[in-house]
């Protein structure tokens, strides 16, 4: 099981998709406040659709409160302006995956704090950075990837269409 982060979250549609995500993989949210949004929000909620019950939320007053919640935890700060790929770390059950707000992501004292555990998802030069909810999903898929989807199911079955 992983941890998603978002630290202060501006729209409601990227947390109720992420939200979402986590419903579909057994991770966690935390959502770090301040938050530009409501709990209750009813784009929240669309975004997530019937997933809410179905995700474990955390909501913390800063990102210092987590660390606090999480001494040992393993945190991977996600950002434009880390120097490796977000597919050389080799992750772990119950890390921790940061994200910023989707106007300025992480603050830069953060990142220089924590420059060993920055990420990146590679993209083209000076090009607009992806959508909070596709990077989350990235980023957790890889983790998971890399532990071997454990407690995923892996495998669907196609049903064969009966015509009248």
């Amino acid at each position: 099981m992983f941890h998603i982060v978002l630290v202060e979250p501006e729209i409601p549609q990227n947390a109720g998709n992420i939200a979402r995500t986590c419903a579909a993989t057994g991770s966690e949210l935390h959502l770090i406040k301040p938050l530009g949004f409501e709990i209750s929000d009813k784009y929240l909620k669309r975004a997530g659709l019937d997933y809410w019950d179905l995700v474990k939320v955390h909501v913390h007053e800063n990102l210092g409160e987590l660390f606090s919640a999480a001494p040992d935890g393993r945190f991977f700060f996600f950002t434009t302006k880390a120097r490796r790929a977000y597919t050389e770390v080799s992750y772990r059950d119950g890390d921790y995956l940061v994200f910023g707000k989707e106007t300025r992501g992480l603050e830069e004292e953060l990142l220089v704090a924590h420059a060993d555990s920055c990420v990146r998802i590679p993209m083209i030069g000076e090009s607009r950075s992806l959508n909070l909810s596709n990077a989350a999903a990235i980023a957790v898929y890889e983790a998971l990837r890399q532990n071997g989807f454990c407690g995923l199911s892996a495998a669907g079955e196609l049903h064969r269409l009966q015509w009248t």
